[in-house]
């Protein structure tokens, strides 16, 4: 029998590693090509990593909560045929002779796809598997620290749990015990003491107050991400707001007329969106400096005009999938990539390069009843849109007999933008562009 390893795919540019979140299969389980083996998390998107073969789950070199880099194993399948030097997994793979260099790096590979094969070293006579010093380092503990940490691994080496462990009591315990103090030394007087980390400078998180009766809650994953997200947003960009109002009763009145054949024909709903889609485009066409991203002192013009779509999700989170090259398409097109991209956002089926490379994004805040809103910039772009509910209202109408009140369809349009690199100008001028486009909508116009 063969062994196949099933390795972490490449999950888009900027994705480097992921987190295990389940196992949707165990050890002895058959596996068939194309089904799903393990859920996992990026901070972009949750998703599935199916089999590439049939055959049956030997071994899982990881487990849940564990941090995957791309292109590392993650688990072994068994399926028949003759073995090869290349479907043989590491931990199936006996011993050659090979040079000092060859078994270094068989060394290090070992080392990187499994915590509890050989650790790494410390810098005394520590082990420290590579896991644990990546939860160390994020967490701002100095060596000293990490060395004070009790294991009760092989030889005393230092698990998940026990840094986790350690971790949840020094966030519980007085900020003046959280780190025990290092053994003294002595210190000349040239010796200059190293200054502190910014990390151990912070105080410890305020727990939470609450009286007997009320429920306190954890934020999800995803919640933090996009909490951290949003102020870190607010506190890279300026931002400053433009309002203006579109009469869109054509449109109302067209999508009337061609929603039931449209969903005759092409067995999907046509909604608004994709035609307030279309008007962003050509508007980010007409003026391009609103298509652009800032990376220090130098602004980087986009060639592509990649359009975010917020999607609410079940749980009560957005999601912003991207339309690519969204001035490329036709209505329908346009409204084919709308339908597909709400439907597996609400499905948790999008791939990571399906929210990857936005250069501009839109929100529809009057799907909750808001008729408009001030949304915080999706960074690294400079702009996002807020469209707020259609509302019939009484309107003055102005025609060549006279002005006279009627009853329009009518919605607010809500530009946030970065002032660092976009004026009242042209932040004006770009949503005044957007208005023109929907107002001056075709009612003869086929889809």
């Amino acid at each position: 029998m063969a062994k196949f390893e099933l390795k972490l795919p490449k999950m888009g540019e900027s994705v480097a590693e992921a987190t295990i979140t389940s196992w949707l299969k165990d050890v002895g389980d058959t596996i068939e090509a194309d089904e799903a083996v393990l859920e996992i998390a990026t901070d972009k998107v949750d998703s599935e990593v199916p089999s590439e073969v049939d055959g049956v789950l030997v071994e899982k070199l990881f487990e849940i909560d564990d941090v995957v880099k791309v292109g590392q194993t993650i688990a072994v399948i068994e399926i028949e045929g003759e073995a090869t030097a290349d479907d043989e997994a590491p931990a199936a793979e006996p011993v050659k002779e090979e040079t000092p260099k060859a078994v270094a790096e068989v060394a290090q590979t070992v080392v990187a796809a499994k915590e509890t094969v050989e650790p790494v070293v410390s810098s005394g006579d520590r082990f420290y598997s590579p896991l644990v010093k990546n939860i160390a380092k994020k967490e701002g503990m100095s060596q000293a620290e990490l060395d004070s940490v009790p294991g009760t691994g092989k030889d005393g080496r230092v698990t998940k749990n026990d840094i986790k462990s350690y971790l949840e009591s020094r966030s519980s315990a007085p900020v003046s015990a959280a780190k025990p103090e290092a053994p003294k030394q002595e210190v000349s007087q040239n010796t200059v003491e190293p200054p502190k980390s910014k990390e151990a400078e912070k105080p410890a998180p305020a727990p939470a107050v609450s009286s007997g009766e009320d429920e306190i809650i954890e934020m999800s994953r995803m919640g933090k991400l996009i909490s951290k997200h949003m102020v870190d947003s607010v506190q890279t960009s300026a931002h400053v707001q433009s309002f203006i109002e579109a009469d869109v009763t054509n449109i109302w009145n067209w999508r009337n007329k061609h929603k039931d054949s449209f969903k005759k024909r092409e067995g999907e709903n046509l909604t608004f969106t994709p035609i307030f889609m279309e008007a962003v485009a050509k508007a980010i066409r007409d003026y391009p400096m609103i298509n652009i991203s800032v990376q220090g002192d130098s602004i980087i013009k986009k060639k592509h005009i990649n359009l975010g779509m917020a999607a609410a999700l079940a749980d009560g989170n957005l999601i912003v999938p991207v339309i690519k090259d969204a001035d490329q398409l036709n209505l329908l097109g346009m409204a084919k990539k709308v339908n597909d991209l709400a439907s597996r956002a609400r499905e948790n089926k999008l791939s990571p390069d399906d929210i990857q490379g936005g250069t501009y994004t839109v929100t529809n805040v009057g799907t909750f009843g808001s008729i408009m809103g001030t949304p915080i910039i999706n960074q690294p772009q400079v702009g996002i849109l807020a469209l707020g509910a259609i509302r019939k209202v009484p309107a003055v109408i102005e025609t060549p007999q006279g002005d006279f009140i009627g009853i329009r369809y009518k919605m607010f349009l809500s530009h946030s933008y970065d002032h660092r690199v976009v004026n009242g100008a042209l932040g004006g001028q770009f949503v005044k562009a957007v208005k023109d486009y929907l107002e001056a909508w075709d009612v003869n116009r086929e889809i």
